[in-house]
């Protein structure tokens, strides 16, 4: 007889599995395999009555599997004293079951010894559970490199737990043999290697090999591997397949894969089954999908619920659930209550929470109370209070502090702290920083900037070139694509600016176009320019119209011209009039044309 032989299955390796509850109605299928196992037991209890150590063994094996520990014992202790070191095994998993787990230790030691990857693996876990690490590595050890998958996942777990850097080739080791745990844990340090590798220069892309061990452990069921494998997904577009990985974690049971569903449904404009999977989520604890209940609710106005929800992000520990409560209160002026919940979720260390509580303060005339949270917030990263730190020192004139904050919040891709910057390198004279500067600023979609960088270059710019027989050659230049990106912006002096450059191409359409968009807008240079234009165009009656509307904007040569037009008429009091308006809004030289024109006006009047 081939005594301690692996010629039993072992319980610890899985293929036992405890049987689930059974329907009182089975299949055909089912019935038949009862009938096959019952069958099976009865040859294997006459063989081992007949003195058949294999069979005792695999008898005693089949009645612990069934939880039938009296019935197992004997018959393992019989093949366990006869030598078979698969019973000495099970023996020591029933004794360990019964809570003898010293004697259980003995009996896998014996097996162990004799060549069992399974009880060494047992005894490995036995010696760890009670703190003897050295003893446990060697016999989880020896366990591995007997080619047992849980012995080289506990190994791995043992050597990972100690920063030992041989706990990588283990858990491969492990996943390689289908572990899925081990997979995953695998393509967890895979994935934070690479992190670190590149210092998340990558772009966000996961390494192949990372992916791939995700993609095993989650097609063995592994619902975290699963949320993982479709965050990987989405981040590279593949959202159908994405949405599939989420809804096989979610179902089983992963609150995070709901909460991620639920925000691909409503990037997709499903915000109905969006809701579905944040309420389950929700419901299972998740703060980010109370939120994001509390958001859709209060987007529908039902303010009620959506502090319900973000109160219940709160009690998840979810820190944004009290800035949200903030934002809510807030919105509905109740100022006191905004107060409070920004404060605690600025203790609690949300950035916006505390710009947010900031300007808050600010607003009620707070300055000393707001600094130190704009401080707070800049310091945690929140470009938009490095931004209002630039404001507030701008605003006590303390010019040097102010440009540190914008250049930091500029740094940090903020739109109008890059104006801001960019202003000040303008009054400081250094161009090329302005330009640089300013050009971030516009390609933010600054109007402002816009126009001031087309100012720059429109400075550099060279007088145009002479055609050869004498005509203008009109180029398109980089300064008149910044005016006019301004001015399709609505900025008004660069509206008024490409009116200028369409009438000196002799586009005289386009350049009233622009002008009475600038005039219409408030502008009272687009209204006088419009002005000039329709009189050229012999719309004197239209062209004072414009001139009366920049005039009463304090235009002084709209003043003039509307002076001179009364003149020609003959209303001379009227011109009078205007000739004295023309005086006091200046500038010099028109105050000096106006004022001989008044005089004359009033010459005339009194002859």
């Amino acid at each position: 007889m081939d005594v301690m032989g692996d010629k039993a299955t072992l319980f610890e390796t899985g293929r036992f599995v405890q049987p689930s509850s059974r329907e009182d109605t089975e299949t055909p299928d089912e019935t038949g395999e009862i009938a096959d196992e019952a069958a099976e037991e009865l040859r294997q209890r006459l063989a081992a009555e007949a003195g058949d150590v294999e069979a005792m063994s695999i008898l005693g094996a089949m009645l612990l599997r069934r939880g039938d520990l009296d019935g197992a014992e004997p018959h393992l202790r019989a093949a366990t004293a006869a030598g078979d070191r698969a019973a000495a095994n099970n023996l020591g998993v029933l004794l360990h079951q019964r809570g003898y787990a010293d004697e259980a230790a003995g009996w896998w030691r014996i097996a162990a010894v004799a060549g069992s990857a399974a009880a060494a693996h047992a005894l490995g876990r036995h010696h760890r559970e009670r703190g003897d690490e050295p003893a446990a590595e060697y016999w989880l050890r020896q366990s591995a490199e007997q080619g047992h998958t849980l012995g080289a996942y506990a190994l791995a777990d043992l050597l990972e737990h100690r920063g030992d850097a041989g706990a990588e080739k283990w858990m491969r080791v492990a996943a390689e043999r289908g572990h899925r745990e081990a997979a995953y844990r695998l393509a967890r340090a895979l994935d934070r290697k690479a992190a670190r590798d590149t210092d998340g220069d990558d772009g966000g892309q996961v390494p192949d090999e990372v992916e791939q061990w995700y993609r095993q452990a989650a097609a063995r069921g592994h619902r975290r591997a699963a949320l993982h494998l479709g965050t990987i997904l989405e981040k590279r577009g593949e959202l159908k397949e994405a949405g599939r990985w989420y809804l096989t974690s979610a179902k089983d049971g992963e609150a995070r894969a709901a909460c991620a569903l639920g925000f691909l449904l409503r990037d997709a404009g499903d915000t109905e089954n969006a809701a579905v999977w944040w309420l389950r989520a929700a419901q299972d604890g998740d703060g980010n999908a109370a939120n994001a209940l509390g958001a859709l609710h209060a987007e529908r106005g039902e303010t009620q619920t959506a502090e319900r929800w973000y109160r219940a992000a709160m009690d998840a520990g979810d820190v944004n659930g009290a800035y949200n409560l903030g934002l809510l209160c807030a919105e509905q002026g109740r100022t006191a209550q905004a107060e409070q919940w920004y404060r605690r979720a600025a203790y609690a260390g949300h950035r916006e929470a505390a710009n947010a509580l900031a300007i808050l303060l600010l607003r009620a005339g707070d300055e000393t109370g707001a600094e130190p949270w704009f401080s707070k917030a800049a310091e945690a990263g929140s470009v938009d209070a490095a931004f209002n730190l630039g404001i507030l020192h701008a605003g006590r004139g303390e010019e040097q502090a102010a440009l540190r904050w914008y250049e930091r919040a500029a740094a940090a891709g903020h739109t109008e702290a890059a104006l801001q910057v960019g202003m000040a390198r303008l009054r400081d004279g250094d161009d090329q920083e302005a330009e640089r500067h300013l050009r971030c600023a516009a390609g933010g979609g600054s109007a402002e900037a816009a126009y001031r960088l087309a100012t720059v270059l429109d400075a550099r710019r060279p007088p145009e070139p002479a055609h050869e027989l004498g005509e203008p050659v009109h180029r398109r230049s980089e300064c008149e694509e910044w005016y006019e990106r301004a001015a399709s912006q609505g900025h008004r002096r660069a509206q008024v600016r490409v009116g200028m450059l369409a009438a000196a191409r002799g586009d005289v359409v386009e350049a009233a176009r622009w002008y009475r968009e600038a005039a219409e807008a408030g502008s009272r240079n687009g209204a006088f320019n419009l002005g000039l234009l329709l009189a050229r165009e012999g719309s004197e009656p239209e062209a004072a119209v414009w001139w009366t509307r920049a005039a009463d904007a304090g235009h002084g040569r709209a003043a003039l011209r509307l002076a001179l037009v009364y003149a020609r008429r003959g209303e001379l009091a009227e011109g009078q009039r205007w000739a004295d308006r023309a005086v006091s809004l200046g500038p010099a030289s028109v105050a000096e044309r106006a004022a001989r024109l008044r005089d004359a006006l009033r010459q005339e009047l009194s002859a």
